[in-house]
């Protein structure tokens, strides 16, 4: 064995070249590049698709949003359609306005511009400096001024105070026909009235106006102001109403109310061969153009709002349904003992009386409950209903005007002796003027009822309103007795001071008690009412003429002759 191969101590390490080393090092430096720029395309393509997807793809909505943020949308006002009564004179029209409008960050002296804004407008200094003082881009200072009123505070050239096209709603008419017309509120947006009613005609469409801010400050960029969509201006409609024949109501219901000391009072002329409303008004009376000074009540038109029990007035329908089933005549005679017992109650009419014999010609003109009702059971309380519901009047009219009352009328199979009795001479029942006058138009027109109604056209439209008739007398005789029978009321009966002088005047009067809060109804106070119409004439006008609360048994009769003659010598109506 040689000496290498008995060597047993431990070996030292060949040492690596100097070659080999370099190589494995070069070759990591390699490896670790590689790496980083891997890395860096990654977040390269990352940071490119990014920046493609910013300004590529969704840059046109982020734009959008951006402009968005420094913009403020105003609405511009349309101009709103005039009304026009039946002759062509305007009850309501806008005239040019301005808003008056301000961009508190563009404001450099609150205190002083306020000052002068109180000079033009009015108001406190305090109130307009809340306003310009505001944390906001856009406020409102004050709508629909008037074109020379907002000229003084143009000429002032106020910082960040700006200014608007509008309009404003002016009244020529003021208080005539103003419950009528209504009211509509500072955006020019329909109250009440048919200024409500149709709205969706009057107002037109709002148009908007864009303007744009420094994101910052939020001070207004210098001709930013631009119009998105201009505003479309409402139609233009005519009405049945006769301004002139308006008045003349008016005053004659202002005049009947001192006359009668009643609590209130309404009226219509109505024309049943058409179903126009020539002039309807109640009391209080309603000025639009004093819009921060309404009286209560003063928005409603109660001829049409407001059920009432109509009294004697409704007699002429129990007739009328008599006289169509033929159970009875005129010239019938029924005896009419002073009082009727009905259960435990007793039937009594207006005036004391005894007992005695009256045709039914006289119960009628003398206005008699009991006879009336004596009258109304030959015919049968079942029939006597029919008959109130095919005249129509248990619904509403249709009459165009917002708020309209139907009236109450409980089913015949409820009814009791005395609530039928009551029913035939108009107790116990409800109904408004319009849907009693719409009635009395059917005798005046061949038993046809026509649907009572404001509008008569629209100027800026092909599409033009359609009414609706209705046959519901079908008994045309009956239609000449019952004129016949209601002309005698006017001659000799309860209805005298309804006479006008050359013409033959046929209608009814009512005295009808109303409810108590407490139950029951009032003692010693009364509704009134006369309607009627001039049958031997060129004309189907009807006039109703109502007082409510009258502290004594009176007659509105005398209204009515007022009003007529002035409707004779206005349309030139002609006796026959």
């Amino acid at each position: 064995m040689s000496r290498r191969d008995m060597h047993t101590g431990p070996r030292t390490p060949r040492p690596v070249s100097r070659s080999r080393q370099g190589a494995a090092e070069a070759s990591f430096s390699e490896g670790r590049a590689k790496v980083i720029l891997g890395i860096f395309l990654i977040l390269a393509a990352l940071f490119l698709v990014r920046l493609v997807y910013l300004q590529v793809i969704v840059a046109g909505e982020y734009s959008e949003q951006a402009a968005q943020s420094r913009t403020v949308s105003i609405d511009i006002a349309p101009k709103r359609g005039t009304i026009y009564d039946r002759n062509g004179n305007v009850l309501a029209t806008s005239i040019d306005a301005k808003t008056v409008y301000a961009n508190p960050k563009d404001v450099t002296d609150a205190s002083w511009e306020a000052e002068q804004i109180v000079s033009v407008l009015g108001g406190t200094k305090k109130e307009w400096e809340e306003l310009l003082t505001q944390d906001t881009t856009f406020v409102y200072l004050k709508k629909q001024v008037e074109d020379e009123t907002a000229q003084k505070l143009q000429d002032l050239a106020l910082d960040g105070v700006y200014f608007l096209d509008d309009s404003k709603r002016i009244y020529p008419y003021g208080q005539v026909g103003g419950q009528i017309i209504g009211l509509i509120d500072v955006d020019g947006k329909g109250l009440t009235g048919l200024e409500l009613y149709y709205d969706d005609i009057l107002a037109g469409e709002a148009g908007t106006l864009t303007a744009q801010y420094y994101g910052d400050d939020g001070k207004t960029i210098p001709g930013s102001v631009s119009e998105d969509k201009p505003a479309v201006d409402g139609e233009d409609i005519v009405i049945s109403i006769d301004i002139g024949m308006q008045q003349r109501v008016e005053e004659v219901l202002s005049a009947t109310q001192a006359d009668l000391s009643s609590k209130g009072g309404n009226s219509i002329v109505y024309d049943g061969g058409t179903g126009e409303i020539y002039a309807c008004a109640s009391l209080p009376y309603l000025d639009p153009s004093k819009r921060d000074d309404v009286k209560a009540g003063s928005t409603e038109l109660q001829s049409i709002t407001a059920a009432f029990e109509p009294g004697s007035i409704f007699k002429t329908v129990t007739f009328a349904a008599i006289m169509e089933a033929g159970v009875l005549t005129p010239d019938d005679e029924v005896f009419c003992p002073a009082a009727l017992a009905a259960d435990e109650y007793y039937i009594t009419d207006a005036h004391d009386r005894g007992d005695e014999t009256l045709t039914v010609r006289q119960i009628l003109d003398q206005s008699s409950n009991v006879g009336t009702s004596l009258c109304a059971s030959k015919l049968g309380f079942p029939p006597l209903y029919d008959k109130i519901i095919e005249y129509n009047l248990n619904e509403a009219t249709g009459v165009d005007f917002p708020g309209e009352g139907s009236g109450f009328l409980t089913d015949v199979s409820e009814w009791s002796t005395i609530q039928a009795y009551n029913v035939s001479f108009g107790q116990g029942i409800s109904v408004t003027p319009l849907q009693i006058t719409r009635f009395y138009g059917a005798l005046v027109n061949d038993g046809v009822e026509c649907t009572p109604h404001f509008l008569m056209q629209r100027l800026n439209s092909d599409e033009q309103p359609q009414w609706g008739t209705e046959q519901v007398i079908q008994n045309k005789a009956a239609i000449g007795t019952m004129t016949d029978m209601l002309t005698t009321v006017v001659e000799d009966g309860t209805g005298k001071d309804a006479a006008i002088e050359g013409y033959t005047v046929a209608g009814k009067t009512g005295t009808a008690e109303y409810a108590s809060e407490s139950g029951g109804y009032v003692k010693g106070s009364y509704n009134i009412s006369f309607v009627g119409y001039l049958p031997n004439s060129n004309s189907q006008l009807v006039c109703f003429v109502g007082a409510t609360e009258v502290p004594a048994e009176r007659s509105t009769t005398s209204a009515f002759s007022d009003i007529m003659p002035f409707a004779t010598e206005r349309y030139r109506i002609v006796a026959e």
